[in-house]
């Protein structure tokens, strides 16, 4: 069957992603779409702690869990403990390809091991026609953020990325206010996470005894086979993006992991498009970990070509400029300790790192009112969809039977990773970067394409 693309999800891609690389129309899979009134079969690549997060909302819509992945058989005992007869009938796998490939009747699956392994899986199962929630952070380089964009947008299949506040009345309702021009021009955007990391520290050669049941060489996955070390893995049913994020070999620390929420919201409110110029600035030179403390800012050009400065703050002392976290005193008494901060010539609006929750101060208000209550707001109209009970992972099962569409699918998930991974390439080569887009390059620095394009162990993929 053939399949239309909405106007409204058109207008979604070109959100930071080229006019031009939609060339549809798009021939849907014979299979694609599930079909509104029959159970969708699902399996879960990987089975750690964000995956037991996950399946209580597959679980609540009915939907079927037929297969379950993951190199550790631990979380797996976990998951089945956990959940009990809902996934006794579950096949057990080890080798997500083999999943892909003999579990014939799966519409769609769930991604949730480490960031390094997320386009990997994504691109097999979306060659493969199934529908993708993937989890955050999306990409582990530049190049591969571009991949999994250009693919997402050829494959008529209902995908998510792991935003979940993008699924929030406020978070949708921030992007509107914005975009109707209430704070006038924005000046800058200020995205921070009280989170630190100890400082960055040299990979340990010395490893520890590999636990039973652990395939540890499939762990690592596309990335360098490290000596074992217990930190870089969770414990069964702990999320673990704070156990292996650290470690640069296997992810990209918190830009990575809260940036891909807290830049979400910026980059489609304001529409942005790929930055022209990044610098950062860390607390320590930067060895295998990622630093302790880190400011990055990113020159991204807004829809009529003028500049937007959008910062990105984390370690134990994170906040935006002093005379700007002043601004939300009044209102919360202190500065919060995550959030996202948008400075108008008119005002200000400020979310949670989530981009949930977001209150207006317009000049010369005394304090910050809610985005659905400010009466200023009140006359903007309602310009996106709503999800049904703001629920992130129902917005996308219903997409799989064809009941709308998501909102935060890859192909916009894409450009918002790549702006994380350019930051990381200023932080490996140790100065500010120009960066060509077109040619995702770094002009006049040969030495940042190791960083564009991180090497992968082929071994795994």
């Amino acid at each position: 069957m053939r399949a239309s693309v909405s106007r409204r999800r058109f207008l979604h891609w070109g959100t930071g992603i080229a006019v031009g690389a939609w060339a549809g129309p798009m021939v849907v899979p014979s299979r694609a779409w599930a079909g509104a009134n029959r159970r969708l079969n699902i399996a879960l690549l990987a089975c750690g702690g964000r995956a037991v997060q996950l399946v209580p909302s597959i679980l609540a819509s009915d939907e079927n869990i037929v297969a379950l992945c993951d190199v550790d058989a631990r979380q797996i005992a976990h998951m089945k403990k956990t959940f009990g007869d809902k996934l006794a009938k579950a096949t057990v796998y080890e080798d997500y390809r083999s999943l892909l490939d003999k579990e014939k009747t799966v519409d769609a699956v769930v991604i949730s091991p480490g960031q390094r392994w997320h386009v990997p899986m994504s691109k097999r199962a979306l060659e493969a026609g199934k529908h993708v929630f993937c989890e955050k952070p999306l990409a582990h380089s530049v190049a591969e953020a571009r991949q999994i964009g250009q693919l997402a947008r050829q494959k008529n299949l209902a995908t998510q990325i792991g935003t979940q506040g993008g699924a929030t009345d406020t978070f949708r309702r921030s992007m509107e206010v914005i975009q109707a021009g209430l704070l006038g021009r924005i000046h800058e955007v200020h995205c921070w996470i009280n989170r630190g990391f100890p400082p960055s520290a040299p990979i340990d050669p010395n490893a520890d005894p590999i636990p039973e049941g652990l395939n540890w060489d499939f762990w690592c996955g596309p990335s360098p086979l490290l000596p074992f070390k217990q930190y870089y893995i969770a414990a069964p049913g702990q999320v673990g993006c704070l156990h292996w994020g650290r470690w640069l070999a296997f992810g990209d620390g918190h830009l990575a992991d809260m940036g891909a929420h807290a830049i979400n919201l910026p980059w489609r409110a304001l529409k942005l498009a790929a930055p022209a110029k990044v610098s950062v600035k860390s607390a320590e030179p930067v060895r295998d970990s990622y630093p302790s403390a880190n400011t990055f800012c990113w020159d991204c050009p807004q829809p009529d070509g003028q500049l937007l400065r959008l910062w990105w703050h984390d370690g134990h002392q994170a906040a935006p400029p002093e005379h700007l976290g002043k601004e939300l005193l009044s209102t919360y008494g202190k500065v919060p300790t995550n959030g996202v901060l948008f400075v108008g010539e008119k005002g200000i609006l400020y979310a949670n790192a989530w981009g949930v929750g977001g209150v207006l101060k317009l000049q010369g208000e005394a304090k910050c009112r809610g985005v659905l209550d400010h009466e200023a707001a009140k006359p903007i109209p309602v310009t996106l969809p709503r999800a049904k009970g703001q629920n992130h992972m129902q917005e996308w099962l219903d997409a799989c039977k064809g009941l709308g569409q998501t909102f935060q699918p890859l192909e916009i998930a894409a450009p918002i990773a790549e702006v994380a991974m350019i930051g990381m390439v200023a932080l490996r080569v140790g100065q500010p970067i120009q960066w060509d887009d077109a040619a995702m390059k770094v002009p006049g620095l040969p030495e940042a394409d190791r960083w564009i394009h991180l090497e992968q162990r082929k071994k795994w993929l």
